[in-house]
């Protein structure tokens, strides 16, 4: 009772005290595979929010792109459009030079391999999520453009005489770029977000079985320990009524 376990060393049950180090063991390392699902799960939400903000500039480019294919605008207008236009492409390029989580650049194409997200307890593959490459592919303006054949310099020189309406389309397909790697994202946090969950269930399961196995039950050992007392009390009686029954004997003669 005062442990509150029924097992507390090998000799009081060899077999059980062996699996309940071994269940021990398995909870601190379900513990980090949850941490590190939850540390994957943040590196995907950090990507996620910078491709957020890059489409938030594409989509103002794109704005003013067909503002500037308006014929009523002159030139120092086109050119206040221009200056807008560069400075959010410029920003576009630093925010996906910048984005790094825990010291990985995630959007300057260096993370050439998959990255292994550890969420269970074996080593094999059933128990790492492994997340494409792909998905930290180059964000740059320059690659999200020269994707569908267009370039950074194009979209610009469009607002300063030559015919922005062309452009509009292919500022569509760089959205539409960053919308299919957002996807691929969300698919990648769904996974993440499921081997949360099951790492959680087995969390419990171990942890009950555990406190079956090895758990005291207070209850039982509380009344285990009355009745003893109780034994203890009525044999000390009854020894005391034993020793005194000579001297009551001698009395009567």
């Amino acid at each position: 009772m005062t442990t509150g376990y029924k097992i507390n060393h090998a000799g009081d049950n060899a077999a059980g005290y062996s699996i309940a180090r071994n269940w021990e063991t398995q909870l601190g390392s379900l513990d980090v595979a949850a941490d590190n699902a939850a540390t994957g799960a943040d590196m995907l939400q950090t990507l996620e929010d910078h491709y957020s903000l890059i489409a938030n500039h594409v989509q103002r480019v794109r704005d003013l792109t067909e503002q500037a294919a308006n014929g009523t605008y002159g030139q120092d207008s086109l050119n206040a459009i221009k200056a807008e236009i560069t400075a959010r492409l410029d920003e576009i390029d630093r925010i996906s030079a910048n984005c790094e989580f825990n010291g990985k650049k995630l959007m300057n194409g260096s993370i050439t391999a998959d990255v292994n997200i550890q969420v269970g307890l074996k080593s094999d593959a059933n128990s790492r999520i492994a997340l494409s490459s792909t998905l930290f592919a180059n964000a740059n303006v320059a690659t999200l453009m020269s994707a569908i054949g267009a370039d950074k310099a194009a979209v610009a020189t469009a607002c300063s005489g030559a015919s922005a309406a062309t452009q509009l389309d292919k500022l569509d397909a760089v959205l539409n770029t960053i919308s299919t790697r957002t996807t691929t994202l969300g698919a990648a946090q769904n996974r993440i977000d499921s081997a949360i969950e099951s790492i959680a269930v087995q969390t419990e399961n171990i942890t009950s079985s555990l406190s079956t196995l090895r758990d005291a039950d207070v209850a039982e050992e509380s009344s285990k320990y009355i009745q003893s007392q109780i034994l203890q009390q009525a044999a000390a009686t009854l020894l005391a009524t034993a020793n005194q029954s000579p001297s009551i004997a001698l009395n009567l003669i």
